[in-house]
């Protein structure tokens, strides 16, 4: 196995809070059912997870240099992060970035917040 594509993206937690809770807002829609309930309300957790999907999109796009970047062709939606039983992350991908990436790809990820931000690395792995 050998790194084809590395991300990271911050967000200030502030901020993303303010965007969920703005009138008519679909940015909780770009989570699944299992990232909300596994963030339990907490705007920290969620933001964490948003930036694991944007530091995924950078990956992704980072391994594919030369190409079009994911960002602009890829909903939230097919980036899913997951927990196994004991909390760690882990990541899920659906559409364009599966199709790409193949079955035998592994992300790996970290999440953290402190404070007013929240981060997100994502490291994928090819043979």
């Amino acid at each position: 196995m050998a790194v084809t594509g590395v991300g990271i993206d911050l967000v200030s937690v502030s901020e993303f809070e303010a965007q969920l809770k703005q009138p008519g807002t679909t940015m909780l829609s770009s989570f699944s059912p299992g990232e909300r309930r596994d963030a339990g309300g907490d705007p920290r957790s969620l933001a964490a997870r948003w930036a694991a999907k944007e530091a995924v999109f950078k990956a992704f796009s980072s391994g594919f240099y030369g190409r079009r970047p994911a960002e602009k062709e890829v909903a939230a939606r097919e980036v899913e992060v997951v927990s196994d039983a004991w909390g760690r992350p882990g990541v899920r991908v659906y559409g364009r970035i599966a199709a790409d990436l193949g079955p035998d790809v592994r992300i790996h990820l970290s999440l953290t917040h402190d404070g007013d931000v929240a981060g997100a690395v994502a490291v994928i792995e090819a043979p």
